[in-house]
């Protein structure tokens, strides 16, 4: 294996387990019992982000405030719908509604002016908000499931074309590795079936582009999984032979790539530095670890400098790893997330291989060099 170390930080987690079980029983006896009248007990504020589609969309460098204020209202509703209120959801339906025919014209204003026409993509939206406010008052979860999942793709849609251009400079100190500037989509067929992924290089641009890069190169093409652990991790990306990850054919030389980590509060991302080593224990990546089947970035204990091949797709129970404090945010890069296949990434085993990667999507967005 050639990361023996990777994720240094799960080494224990197996133990923990146990342990995280019995502390949350510890946990719910405690809440049964009476809490003071005095005193108040600080809880964090809103719930984390734990949908891929719902990340990927906060993480486009998009400007239109409106739009997203639109997407954000409509994610909200999730609460609602797993408690079935059906009121609130008719009420929320109509204020969607209302919320659209105010900033449609702004929206569509602001996309004209990038060269994008959002029109019938506007209309489209307002035709199934009336059928997501029906579908509420007829207390119908699948269909008012199917239609907000219909109206939150128009609404990314919108968002990924009035994205300008790419957000910044990457340093030439990397010009010699691949880049994606964009996004891709990537279908990962397996033995135990297939996986729909979405490399994100606005965030993590030479990750994803060196990813990328392999998967047109059929470099993950027959690759097994070498290791697949139930909450942990499923890894893979390690070829055959004495080489410890992807051999540049031209140079004869091992390609390694940086650390690379994009915070929410700054406009580039952080190269070969951890949240540690800058002290920024409670920020919060742009893409987190916080959704089943995100993909990271493997890379030794010894440093974090020396990834070539391996990724994995990242595996936790919310409970025991919540999202926003497990131990992998600021610690290894995430480029991307798996968005269709949530149910093959629990039958994957060590005994499974990757039949074959292909760029579906977005291979315009690859550059083979700065």
């Amino acid at each position: 294996m050639i990361f023996p170390d990777f994720i240094p930080c799960l080494q224990g987690l197996r133990q923990r387990l146990w342990r995280g079980c019995c502390w949350v029983l510890m946990l719910v006896l405690t809440l049964l019992l009476p809490l003071p009248q005095s005193g108040a007990i600080a809880l964090p504020a809103g719930n984390p982000v734990t949908d891929a589609r719902a990340l990927l969309r906060d993480a486009l460098p998009m400007e239109q405030q409106q739009l997203r204020n639109l997407q954000h209202t409509l994610e909200g509703s999730s609460t609602d719908v797993r408690a079935k209120r059906w009121t609130a959801l008719t009420r929320r339906a109509q204020h969607l509604q209302t919320l659209l025919s105010k900033t449609g014209p702004a929206i569509a204003s602001d996309a004209q002016q990038q060269g994008v026409d959002v029109e019938e993509t506007l209309q489209h939206l307002g035709e199934l908000l009336v059928t997501l406010k029906d579908n509420a008052g007829q207390r119908d979860r699948d269909a008012f499931l199917t239609t907000r999942a219909q109206a939150l793709e128009l609404i990314g849609t919108m968002e990924a074309d009035l994205v300008e251009g790419f957000p910044f400079p990457i340093p030439e100190t990397y010009d010699h590795l691949p880049r994606l500037l964009g996004r891709a989509q990537v279908l990962v067929r397996t033995t135990a079936g297939d996986l729909l992924t979405v490399v994100d290089g606005y965030n993590a641009p030479i990750t994803a582009g060196t990813f990328v890069d392999l998967v047109q190169r059929g470099f993950y093409d027959g690759l097994g999984f070498d290791r697949a652990e139930a909450f942990y991790v499923l890894q893979t990306g390690d070829p055959e032979g004495e080489a410890q990850g992807f051999v540049d054919p031209q140079t004869q030389q091992l390609r390694t790539i940086p650390l690379e980590i994009r915070t929410v509060r700054e406009e580039q991302p952080l190269y070969n530095l951890t949240f540690e080593d800058v002290g920024l224990f409670q920020e919060t990546p742009v893409l987190p670890f916080s959704a089943r089947g995100t993909m990271g970035w493997a890379h030794s204990s010894a440093a974090v400098d020396d990834g070539s091949s391996q990724f994995f797709l990242f595996l936790f129970e919310p409970e025991l790893t919540p999202a926003g404090l497990n131990l992998i945010d600021g610690r290894f890069a995430a480029f991307g997330y798996v968005v269709e296949g949530m149910d093959v990434l629990g039958e994957i085993t060590s005994t499974d291989q990757i039949l074959e990667a292909t760029v579906i999507r977005g291979a315009e967005n690859l550059r083979a060099h700065g």
